[in-house]
């Protein structure tokens, strides 16, 4: 009989799929800046003035024909959106190379997967140094004249403890120093005579006569090996320069060449930065006359703070060898060959790439996106409109009843609202923007933070003011540089707060108490924190210093349940509580080689690995739903969004669109159908969730398989077969399965 009417409705429904496919959000740009993520590389085309190709810290590559206007990215199949070289071939300026992994050393700068090779313009690429991957490539140069030669700088991954960017990746610590290449891109293999196995922070080649190549090697920590070398036959033999360059405490150089006088050089360097990222002000600037044999200190000023390892750039006028830009924290610029310099900011500060288009005009790359003068940066414009490269932290946050507003902290872009359904998001707070919390009982009151031991703020407007909220937090407290923060799930008067301990408010915000001890081994900090909705009483944290404890008391008493659990120094969201079951809590694995997903049934005493087929990548925040049957588990990874519905056994990519990016921060919303996810370098995304009765096998998608096997359920008179939960197996679970299926849920 049942057999019978399938036959019978069969051909009454029709066999649609309904995939969930991800919706980019924004921002790209930030409106009243102008501004977008970071830019750590960018390309001009040797003879179109207005097509440039940009790199995003972790953003991709993305290429304009209009000298910025629009945008669009030419990079999404490949395997990482961490980008720290872009180069053109003059002969074959459809020959682009891409030097994967962000040269800039920060606890961000993410590990690269090799060198990449077009041939086509950015159509189509394929890996030529797959064997650099767990490093950054800092500078690709090409011949020329002969297409067929290619140097490359190879550097560390970045990050304080060191290599923290790289988060075990196996390659993280292959050879380094620089890299050539004489088959046009195709194989590329270690310098070994002459240079050392040390970070190459910059590579220039003499353009007429490019036998002639420098080398910066500029280990962010000093070391006596570092210096600028020289080859002048093309690459057989190479000398380190002396004759005026300093000998000691040299860290991070950057290298520029006069185009119209390849005689005249100019060279950035920076101090050794200590362990903890710091001291590596601007040492000086050197200029030479005679291709590097000896050198002439210029008076280029403080222009890096503390962390040139993050900043050291510059670049000569194509058509004046005296005219030299140099950047760091700032821009500035001497006409008189180093005599004298003035600053020339552009609207964002933190530069990392400096370069002229085919029309003279100076490019700049700074934490703000993209920025262009036509009078040598007397005056700048933005041109970011559709450049979608933010960097999110983890901690976005959605208006209570407007599906439309979202609001969440950038690297150096401050705290952004979306107001609307659009790609343009509003600047509502300053400095690097970390986590926010958006009250879903009132919601005119929205929480912002910037680094730093307490600058957490309030706004009771809906986020058109802010003001500081922060009284009874210890300035002095040890934090994460962002630290995370949450309103209780049950009675928003109450709230919770991360340094080396918990500090609890019970009056919303506007004042704090310390409730706990310290929860570190001493000198860490807490860089994630999650409470159950179920029960607030339980309380998770996660430290810098590798610990992961649990509280059955608000926040007050914690007992260790983890060590040696390793992970990023900053603000993660690597803890999540179970929706359902206040016991069961998730930890993301943040490193390579590690657990990726696991789970504790009993507060943390205990865990459970659920990485079943998930590849071998970081995994940054995991969260699960309740699903067609059980939980629905998604984890946020460095190459995507992954879903599994049989408790981590297996793992697919989730839905269609989303790039390969970092995704740092996940928030299902099942009351509107939706997963938020937000990326570090991409943006803001959502998707569909299409948790439905209708995807009978759980897959995400409605299609004619969930029919079949619906079918086959009721055929065998399963308990999966009652469709309308009456506890009763009959014709009537059939025709609501069959609605609901016609409906696509």
């Amino acid at each position: 009989m049942r057999r019978l009417l399938s036959c019978i409705l069969l051909s009454s429904l029709t066999s649609v799929t309904f995939a969930q496919t991800w919706r980019e959000l924004g921002p790209a740009p930030i409106s009243n800046a102008g501004d977008t993520g970071r830019v750590s590389a960018i390309a001009c085309h040797p003879t179109l003035a207005d097509r440039y190709y940009v790199g995003g810290a972790d953003g991709g590559v993305w290429r304009t024909n209009d000298g910025g206007a629009t945008w669009s990215v030419i990079s999404n199949q490949l395997p990482t959106t961490s980008v720290g070289a872009i180069a053109i071939s003059a002969a074959l300026p459809d020959t682009l190379f891409i030097g994967t992994g962000e040269a800039n050393f920060a606890n961000h700068s993410r590990y690269g997967q090799g060198i990449f090779m077009s041939t086509d313009g950015g159509g189509y690429w394929i890996n030529v140094a797959p064997q650099l991957a767990g490093r950054c490539i800092s500078k690709i140069v090409v011949d020329p004249i002969d297409p067929s030669r290619a140097y490359a700088g190879v550097t560390t991954a970045g990050g304080f403890p060191a290599l923290a960017a790289a988060k075990g990746h196996p390659g993280a610590n292959g050879p380094l120093g620089l890299w050539t290449s004489y088959d046009g891109g195709s194989s590329w293999n270690q310098v070994l005579n002459g240079i050392p196995n040390l970070s190459v922070t910059d590579v220039a080649m003499v353009a007429n006569a490019p036998q002639v190549v420098y080398a910066a090697v500029g280990h962010i920590f000093g070391n006596s090996a570092n210096g600028i070398y020289r080859t002048t036959d093309g690459g057989q033999s190479w000398t380190k320069l002396a004759g005026g360059l300093p000998t000691t405490n040299v860290g991070r150089i950057a290298l520029a060449i006069a185009p119209s006088n390849s005689q005249r050089i100019y060279a950035l360097i920076t101090r050794p930065s200590d362990a903890n990222g710091n001291a590596a002000s601007t040492l000086g600037a050197w200029r030479s006359d005679n291709g590097g044999d000896s050198w002439t200190s210029i008076p280029v000023g403080s222009i890096q703070s503390t962390y040139g390892w993050f900043l050291c750039v510059a670049s000569v006028r194509p058509t004046d060898p005296n005219t030299v830009i140099m950047g760091g924290l700032n821009l500035v610029r001497s006409t008189n060959s180093g005599g004298s310099f003035s600053t020339i900011t552009p609207p964002h500060v933190d530069m990392h790439v400096i370069t002229w288009d085919a029309a003279g005009r100076l490019i700049v790359g700074d934490d703000g996106g993209v920025h262009r003068s036509t009078n040598l940066g007397t005056s700048w414009e933005a041109r970011n409109n559709g450049l979608g490269i933010v960097q999110f932290y983890p901690g976005i946050s959605t208006h209570p009843t407007d599906d439309q507003r979202f609001i969440g902290g950038t690297q150096d872009n401050g705290s952004n609202l979306r107001s609307t359904n659009t790609l343009t998001w509003t600047r509502v707070n300053g400095g690097d923007g970390g986590w926010t919390q958006w009250d879903q009982s009132n919601a005119q009151r929205i929480f912002t933070e910037y680094q730093g031991t307490g600058n957490i703020f309030l706004s009771s407007n809906g986020g058109n003011s802010f003001s500081a909220s922060a009284s009874g937090i210890t300035g002095t407290d040890r934090n994460c540089f962002l630290p995370p923060y949450l309103i209780h799930p049950t009675d928003s008067t109450r709230m919770l707060y991360a340094t080396h301990r918990v500090y609890r408010s019970v009056n919303s915000g506007s004042s704090w108490s310390a409730i706990s001890a310290d929860v570190t081994g001493g000198s860490g900090a807490i860089r994630a924190m999650a409470q159950s909705s179920v029960d607030p009483q339980t309380v998770y944290v996660a430290t810098n210093d590798g610990r992961v404890l649990s509280s059955i008391d608000g926040g007050q008493t914690f007992t260790l349940r983890l060590s040696g659990n390793p992970g990023p120094p900053r603000l993660t969201k690597e803890l999540s509580a179970d929706p359902i079951d206040a016991a069961t809590a998730y930890l993301a694995g943040t490193n390579f080689n590690m657990p990726n997903v696991r789970r504790t049934r009993d507060r943390g005493a205990t865990w459970e690995t659920l990485d079943g087929d998930l590849p071998n990548a970081p995994v940054n925040t995991v969260v699960a739903v309740p699903g067609c049957r059980g939980r629905v588990l998604f984890a946020g990874t460095d190459i995507g969004v992954y879903r599994s519905t049989n408790d981590g056994t297996t793992w697919t990519p989730f839905g269609d669109g989303l790039p390969t990016a970092c995704v740092i921060d996940l928030v299902p919303q099942l009351t509107r159908g939706r997963l938020i996810a937000a990326t570090q370098g991409r943006g803001a995304w959502d998707i569909p969730l299409n948790l439905c009765g209708a995807d009978f096998n759980c897959d995400g998608v409605v299609d004619f398989f969930d029919y079949l096997d619906f079918v086959a359920e009721f055929s065998s008179n399963g308990s999966g077969a009652d469709f309308n939960a009456d506890t009763v197996i009959d014709f009537f679970d059939y025709l609501d399965f069959v609605a609901a299926f016609s409906l696509g849920c």
